[in-house]
């Protein structure tokens, strides 16, 4: 029990840090490579060295046909839909304003909940919905934002990223899956290698050899292979079963957070009044969210399937 509460506190900082620095190196990536075709080379290796090192390490492979049915669809939600457009989006907006935008995940994962499970909001969850659409209005509502050629189609396209992500992380807290949260992780971004290198040849991107990358994007593109990938999104996993995915989904608090302050030092990202207006407002939202109060059945439903 020591040690599970141990793994579970590591995986809840490898998702707050990590992750919000991917925003950054995702940025770096996209603006020398396709989107589609930087975020397939990202998932294929991570998928390619998941299985490398599970060969190593003597872990059994095998997964039943539902499992590989169900890595399919997670890693889909997650990593096709809920990461590759993402990354597609940014093209248009910069690294910390994408990162607020994701932080309504914990407000999208409360009304998939709600509408699934058919329960009815608490006081505190209704505030927090309230306050997040707040916030969402004044991020988006900004004219130096809005008026950039093809900003308003990345918001769009980014909302749509964290409510397939949103469902995905729904999915999963009660979807039958490998024992081994590593595995999964495998089979997931193999999956979404694949896919997302046909998605990159469908739209006609150019496809450049890595000897011909920059410095700065090598780094970006190991950075979130091994450490965006790999270690994070195994702690994703890890944390999806044994938690609920709207306690998982307050990375939201400090991803925004990390990722603005990357984007402001190192990419020259402004950050107006109103950007910080509307972070605290949505933010404020968020802890409503996650912090309403829980019936121990609702827990003990949402936690893990047995």
């Amino acid at each position: 029990m020591k040690k599970s509460k141990i793994l579970i506190v590591l995986a809840f900082f490898t998702i707050y840090i990590v992750w919000g620095s991917t925003y950054l190196f995702n940025k770096i990536a996209v603006t020398a490579l396709p989107p589609f075709f930087m975020a397939s080379i990202r998932f294929s290796g991570a998928g390619i060295l998941i299985m490398i090192i599970s060969k190593i390490l003597k872990l059994d492979l095998r997964i039943t046909r539902k499992q590989l049915i169900n890595c399919c669809i997670s890693g889909f939600f997650f990593l096709v839909y809920g990461n590759g457009v993402f990354v597609w989006a940014l093209v248009y907006l910069d690294s910390g304003f994408a990162a607020l935008l994701a932080s309504t995940q914990p407000l999208f994962v409360l009304i998939l909940l709600r509408l699934i499970d058919r329960k009815p909001m608490q006081k505190q969850s209704i505030i927090g919905v309230s306050l997040g659409l707040l916030g969402m209005y004044l991020l988006v509502s900004q004219q130096s934002i809005t008026a950039s050629e093809g900003s308003l189609l990345g918001i769009f396209m980014i909302l749509t990223c964290v409510l397939s992500w949103s469902y995905g992380g729904v999915f999963v807290s009660k979807a039958d899956l490998p024992k081994n949260f590593f595995i999964t992780t495998g089979y997931q971004t193999l999956f979404a290698g694949l896919f997302l290198i046909i998605m990159s040849f469908s739209f006609g991107e150019t496809m450049t050899s890595p000897l011909g990358w920059s410095q700065e994007v090598k780094y970006s593109m190991g950075m979130l292979v091994v450490f965006g990938s790999i270690i994070a999104f195994t702690a994703f996993n890890y944390l999806l079963k044994l938690v609920s995915p709207d306690k998982v989904a307050t990375s939201a608090y400090v991803n925004p957070i990390i990722a603005m302050l990357l984007g402001w030092y190192f990419l020259d990202e402004v950050l107006t009044s109103q950007s910080i207006l509307a972070s605290m407002v949505l933010l404020t939202g968020v802890y409503f969210i996650t912090s309403r109060k829980r019936i121990a059945k609702v827990d003990a439903e949402e936690v893990i399937k047995p």
